[in-house]
């Protein structure tokens, strides 16, 4: 059983993304997956489309021993994909784990009960694979899934602030290794949100390269707004845009582990990979697209239409001929243009009193000059 932590210290970096595709795309392939919501937001848990209820069995059960870790594990859409769900309880363990004995193996050892009560019974490991959702920080629920993995796959966002983090984690790891966990080891880093047309992006990428060769994924997670939508809908990317780049990358990072499953013997006889793996579709799916089309109005008929005739020349008769011709244009009556009044020796305010339809009295031929002698204003 392969037990892989996603960890990074920093939020927003693709870390419950990675773990709840990834995790879809290893149970496509034919695995026995459980992925472990070690955040007290829940966001993997939404996610998967599980609604958070402190009242059943979660990850803080497992933690304060108030559960079995099989006992918390619920089904998903995805066959073969089973949650080890969180809720906001999750934000009280670290206190109450606190002052508990050995309280960063606590994890590791319900796991472990669980996997010898599975082999008893089926002679097998419980899972296949197991993921760890860490939470944005490297705290006791942190150290507790390092304690319980023994790989550690890093998340990394293709920005300056995320590489700068970078050699810290690195070194936390290596003492977790030292100190409480010495097989743990890193599996590989992965990009996520990776846009190559930002020149930023690519020179990120390419110092994350050349300061660790050879535990850099081939593969990088591009920015793919299909990522963000499906965890809206409580769907895996396989579920809600199978034909996506996202759908593509997180195959290609679960083809990446699967060439890895050579250097484990009890896993040895699974499935090879298979490029044509593709989830089912959901019920509610289903129906949208028998819906729609019903809904769809048939295809017109293509009737053949009859081409124009051209118009034949000099068809016409002269007697036609002579019905056609133009009717004359009629003659358009003379407008009458009011003329101005010819008082030559008038003063200018008889006149404008004469042009006026207002029957206004004859001022004398001075008033004129008297008014123009008047000063301005009041």
């Amino acid at each position: 059983m392969r037990r892989i932590a996603i960890i990074n210290q920093k939020g927003g970096v693709g870390k419950t993304t990675t773990t709840a595709n990834l995790g879809a795309a290893l149970a496509l392939q034919g695995r026995r997956v459980v992925v472990v919501d070690m955040d007290a937001q829940a966001n993997l848990t939404l996610a998967l489309g599980v609604e958070p209820d402190p009242t059943k069995c979660s990850s803080y059960s497992v933690l304060v021993g108030a559960g079995r870790f099989g006992e918390a594990l619920v089904e998903t859409s995805i066959p073969g994909l089973r949650l080890l769900p969180a809720n906001i309880d999750l934000s009280g363990a670290e206190l109450e784990l606190a002052s508990a004995m050995g309280r960063e193996f606590v994890l590791r050892d319900a796991l472990a009960e669980w996997n010898e009560a599975e082999k008893t019974r089926t002679g097998r490991d419980a899972a296949d694979y197991i993921l760890f959702d860490c939470p944005p920080s490297l705290g006791l629920l942190a150290i507790n899934s390092l304690s319980a993995a023994s790989e550690v796959l890093i998340t990394l966002q293709t920005e300056f602030l995320a590489l700068q983090g970078m050699s810290k984690l690195v070194e936390v790891v290596q003492l977790l290794k030292k100190r409480l966990n010495p097989e743990l080891q890193v599996t590989g880093i992965l990009p996520c949100m990776y846009d190559s047309r930002k020149r930023l992006a690519r020179e990120v990428l390419g110092e994350i390269r050349s300061y660790f060769k050879g535990q850099v994924l081939p593969v990088s997670i591009r920015s793919n707004v299909k990522l963000a939508e499906a965890p809206s809908y409580g769907k895996t990317i396989f579920s809600y845009a199978a034909d996506s780049s996202g759908a593509q990358d997180y195959m290609d990072v679960a083809r990446f582990l699967l060439a890895g499953e050579a250097r484990f013997a009890h896993m040895q006889g699974l499935p090879a990979y298979d490029p044509q793996a593709k989830a089912p579709l959901e019920a509610d799916e289903l129906a949208r697209r028998a819906a729609a089309k019903a809904r769809r109005p048939p295809p017109p008929r293509r009737t053949a239409t009859p081409k124009p005739s051209k118009p034949q020349a000099d068809a016409a008769t002269p007697a036609d001929k002579a019905e056609l011709k133009p009717m004359p244009k009629p003659a358009l009556a003379p407008t009458s243009v009011p003329q101005p009044p010819t008082q030559p020796n008038a003063s200018l305010a008889n006149q404008v009193a004469a042009s006026s339809s207002l029957d206004m009295p004859e001022l004398p031929p001075d008033a004129f000059a008297i008014l123009s002698s008047l000063p301005d204003g009041p």
